[in-house]
């Protein structure tokens, strides 16, 4: 059953990002295509997703400017999936999801993998939302203002 949508729903940026790719199989699709995932087969290998599950959310995320679909790269029948410049803006987005889950959902010594920088192989630092100068900002310390 389709959660009704609320007034609320309508002005809020959270409500009609989740709308596009808020459930679990379009961020997955997202994670993998930052990884380097361009083809259906190879998504579906990586999510073990259903063929007719990972058609429709592909369908939607090229429907809503995050992917696009071009000819594979080795000159083969096959079509790749490509973040566009829409797409490759939710990478904070997912980069916050990860660090959040690195932090609250593992144990310990329990493993798990770390994004990492390519030029100093280090861990990427933590996102935190900052203030204009700089110092992490709390919740309360910031207000949704409705814009006109």
């Amino acid at each position: 059953m389709a959660r009704r949508k609320t007034k609320a729903d309508e002005t809020c940026p959270v409500a009609r990002s989740a709308d596009v790719i808020g459930d679990r199989w379009s961020l997955l699709i997202v994670r993998d295509a930052f990884d380097g995932v361009s083809r259906f087969g190879d998504f579906q290998r990586s999510l073990g997703v259903a063929r007719n599950i990972l058609s429709e959310r592909l369908r939607r995320l090229v429907e809503a400017d995050i992917l696009e679909t071009r000819p594979a790269s080795d000159g083969t029948a096959y079509q790749a999936y490509v973040l566009t410049a829409k797409g490759e803006s939710l990478f904070p987005v997912v980069v916050a999801l990860r660090q959040w889950g690195e932090q609250h959902l593992f144990s310990r010594n329990e493993q798990h993998s770390v994004l990492m920088d390519k030029a100093t192989e280090q861990p990427i630092p933590y996102m935190a939302p900052q203030s204009a100068d700089g110092s992490a900002l709390a919740p309360s310390e910031t207000v949704v203002k409705k814009l006109p």
